[in-house]
């Protein structure tokens, strides 16, 4: 069995079922580099309290924490990775292949230039060019970059965005190969039906009526606030919105419509707010709805892994064109809508567009089901283990 070291600030949620699969198929071993702080509960600025994911995280395959002697440590930047015996700890292991997540950390770096001519290098990022503008820093970059990725062997893409930014910073096509961003589809996909009424139910929001909800980080990136807008200017009764989550937008959110709610009495506002939701329970939230939008405007909303979530509850998309895996997942008129990101009259448009034909919501959330079938973590694993027993 091919042995295949992986490289990794910390245990997160969306990659260790990836892990718990490699390590069944061939041998693996995983370094953490943030060292054990990282699998402890961490205060998250953006979500303004500790997260502690409530999902088993160092189950079902090898991993060791190093130490990391940074004086700040943390995946935050690029002096918060330093971990003295990493390359030694690599080599004892004897791998056939590296794979690293990410090359901003002092430490994953230093390994990269290490191991280069010595061990095959893989690398897995998520990284776009949708927030590329020309200018004299970003040429310095492009050249950064390109000297970055010289390091490299390899490549795993995690979709159409991420391939065309490889391909900008000289990898070739022999270097590049398709390992799709995934979730487990199951866990998400398992009938949670009676929760989720009982979500709605305690919402308020009746059979006839329409959810549309929205789940993440409440901040400038993801632009809720666009939400929002669009979501006032609706001319019905029927449909809700839901914001989950918590961030530096939710005081301002909160208040508008504390203070929208107080002008007018009488009106009708069917807004409602949730903090924070752990893993177990987002599958709950994400059955809840029949229509999920990401307005993100960026910069660095490279993916979306939420929308994986939701599409394996069989829900319809609608999404911002900034969101990275827009191009991807979203087929406009099929499973859902894609709009100009920072667009107020798009969205509008392409929100009224959905909302006008509720039934066709539920056939847009069967296409949506269909269509993430094919975006799993077995066929990200096989692409792993295919090029690692293929070659090495």
């Amino acid at each position: 069995m091919k042995k295949l070291a992986i490289v990794v600030t910390h245990p997160i949620q969306y990659y260790v079922p990836v892990f718990q699969l490699l390590a069944t198929t061939c041998d693996l071993k995983v370094f953490y580099t943030w060292g054990e702080d990282g699998a402890k509960s961490k205060y998250d600025p953006d979500f303004k309290q500790s997260i502690a994911w409530d999902i088993p995280l160092l189950e079902g395959y090898d991993c060791e924490f190093l130490i990391n002697t940074a004086k700040n440590p943390g995946s935050h930047h690029f002096n918060g990775i330093n971990n003295p015996d990493l390359n030694i700890k690599i080599e004892s292991f004897s791998p056939n292949a590296i794979l690293i997540y990410g090359w901003a950390y002092q430490s994953h770096l230093y390994a990269m230039r290490f191991f280069k001519g010595k061990i095959p290098l893989w690398f897995r990022g998520d990284s776009t060019l949708l927030d590329e503008k020309n200018s004299f820093k970003n040429t310095a970059r492009s050249l950064f970059l390109k000297w970055i990725y010289q390091h490299i062997n390899m490549a795993f893409y995690v979709g159409t965005s991420n391939k065309a930014y490889f391909e900008k910073f000289g990898l070739k096509p022999d270097q590049l190969k398709f390992a799709p961003h995934a979730i487990d589809n199951d866990r998400f996909g398992i009938d949670r039906f009676d929760e989720a009424q009982t979500l709605r139910n305690k919402l308020g929001i009746v059979d006839s009526e329409i959810l549309v909800l929205f789940a993440g980080k409440l901040e400038q990136k993801k632009n809720p606030d666009l939400l929002l807008e669009a979501f006032l200017e609706l001319n019905t009764n029927d449909v809700h919105l839901l914001f989950v989550g918590n961030g530096e937008l939710e005081e301002s959110l909160r208040l508008k419509v504390k203070n929208l709610k107080q002008k007018a009495e009488s009106l009708k506002l069917n807004i409602h707010f949730m903090n924070f939701q752990n893993q177990n329970y987002m599958p709950v939230v994400y059955q809840a709805c029949d229509l999920f939008c990401l307005p993100s405007q960026g910069p660095n909303e490279t993916w979306g892994l939420a929308i994986n979530e939701v599409m394996a509850t069989g829900k319809a998309i609608l999404i911002s064109n900034k969101v990275g895996c827009a191009e991807d997942l979203v087929l406009s008129g099929i499973n859902g809508e894609i709009f100009l990101s920072g667009s107020l009259s798009d969205l509008s448009f392409k929100l009224n567009k959905l909302l006008s034909v509720p039934d066709q919501l539920i056939l847009m959330g069967k296409e949506s089901k269909r269509i993430i079938q094919n975006w799993t973590i077995q066929k990200q694993v096989k692409s792993i283990v295919n090029t690692l027993n293929e070659e090495y």
